[in-house]
C-alpha cells in the first residue's frame, strides 16, 4: 500500500461499499420479499425510521462539512494533512460510515425492507476491511502518536473513551 493515502482505487469508497448491498437488497425484496409485521406495529417503525434517517444524514453532513472546513479531501488517492477531531469527529472516528449505516437502517424501517438490514451486516464488515482498517493504518503511519492519542480517546463508531 502506498502510505501517502489510505485508498488508491476509486471503488474503495463508502458509496460502493454500502450502495451495492443496498441495491441488491432492493432486488432481493422484489424477488423474495422480507418485511416487518404489518398493522399498527409495522406503522410504529415508520417514525423510528424517519428519526434514524435524519440522525444518519446529520452525521454525514456534519462529517463532510468538517472535512471541507479543514480542506481535507475525501477522494481515494488523495493524502490528508491533519486529523479532524472537532464537531462530530469528537464523538466518532468514522461519522460518515456511521451516518450511512444509521440512515440505511432508517430507510429499511420506513420502506419495510428487511433485506437492507440483512445486507447491512456484510456491508459493515466490508467497510471495516476495505475502508476503516487501511485508513487506521495510514493515519497511524502518517501521524503516529497524534493519531493514536485520538484513537484512544474516541471510539471507532460512537462515543468517547
Amino acid at each position: 500500500m502506498n502510505m501517502d493515502t489510505a485508498h488508491r482505487s476509486h471503488w474503495e469508497i463508502s458509496e460502493v461499499i454500502f450502495g451495492i448491498p443496498f441495491l441488491i437488497s432492493i432486488v432481493l425484496q422484489w424477488l423474495v420479499p422480507l418485511s416487518l409485521p404489518q398493522g399498527s406495529l409495522g406503522q410504529a417503525f415508520i417514525p423510528v425510521g424517519i428519526v434514524l434517517i435524519v440522525v444518519g444524514l446529520s452525521f454525514i453532513v456534519l462529517a463532510r462539512r468538517e472535512f471541507a472546513q479543514y480542506r481535507q479531501s475525501m477522494e481515494p488517492g488523495q493524502p490528508i494533512s491533519k486529523i479532524v477531531r472537532t464537531d462530530v469527529f469528537s464523538i466518532s472516528r468514522n461519522p460518515l460510515y456511521l451516518g450511512i449505516a444509521v440512515a440505511l437502517s432508517g430507510i429499511a424501517l420506513v420502506l419495510n425492507i428487511l433485506w437492507i438490514l440483512v445486507l447491512l451486516i456484510p456491508a459493515l464488515i466490508l467497510c471495516h476491511v476495505v475502508l476503516i482498517a487501511p485508513e487506521e493504518r495510514y493515519l497511524t503511519h502518517k501521524f503516529g502518536e497524534e493519531y493514536l492519542a485520538y484513537a484512544t480517546s474516541v471510539h471507532r463508531w460512537l462515543g468517547r473513551k
